[in-house]
């Protein structure tokens, strides 16, 4: 990172929220690490990238991975609602037939509503897509057959600088849809929620 975090020039509301992202516990199948945050999005922020272990040394994990910022701007822009917003990105293959199920956007975008739900994660102003990729290998790619990912974009604004469960549960979301049974209660498994929309 081109400044290392809190100085003695970083403003107290985000010094309080780095520290509660650096004491999140993120789940013991993830590896996480603080990476460099764009610096175009805001005066302050701090970035984290996750993956599913286990994941090839400096690549992307093949079974799910994931971004997570911290956005602080002091002037509050109007869209936020407040000071802070959490841009978060979260994706993972799919076996072909969970990827055609047309109810699939839907349970993944619950999916992050109760993970920040059951951790008590305080937020306004959400938005975000879920996307489905579904594709097919020709020419030299024949060989990898069809394929599906599912992919979370979102965003939304904290309610105040204590933003460790939203930190939980970006990385439980991305547990989750990389097919690892939910760690909270109140959550159910894809393969449940398939049919019927459970």
């Amino acid at each position: 990172m081109p400044e290392t975090f809190p100085g003695p020039t970083t403003p107290a509301p985000f010094a309080a929220a780095l520290e509660a992202v650096r004491k999140a516990k993120p789940r013991a199948e993830l590896s996480v690490s603080e990476i460099q945050a764009p610096s175009n999005l805001a005066p302050y922020s701090i970035a984290l990238a996750a993956d599913v272990t286990p994941a090839r040394h400096g690549s992307d994990s093949e079974l799910g991975t994931g971004r997570f910022i911290l956005l602080y701007d002091p002037t509050e822009p109007e869209a936020w609602g407040g000071a802070f917003r959490i841009v978060c990105f979260v994706q993972a293959p799919l076996e072909t037939d969970i990827g055609i199920d047309p109810f699939l956007a839907d349970v993944a975008w619950s999916w992050l509503v109760d993970a920040l739900a059951a951790r008590n994660a305080r937020y306004t102003h959400a938005s975000g897509t879920a996307t489905k990729i579904l594709s097919t290998g020709y020419g030299e790619l024949a060989a990898q057959g069809d394929g599906a990912q599912i992919e979370v974009r979102a965003s939304w604004s904290p309610d105040d600088t204590d933003v460790t469960s939203h930190v939980e549960g970006w990385g439980e979301l991305l547990c989750m849809l990389a097919g690892l049974p939910p760690a909270i209660e109140g959550v159910s498994s894809l393969s449940a929620r398939r049919v019927g929309r459970e």
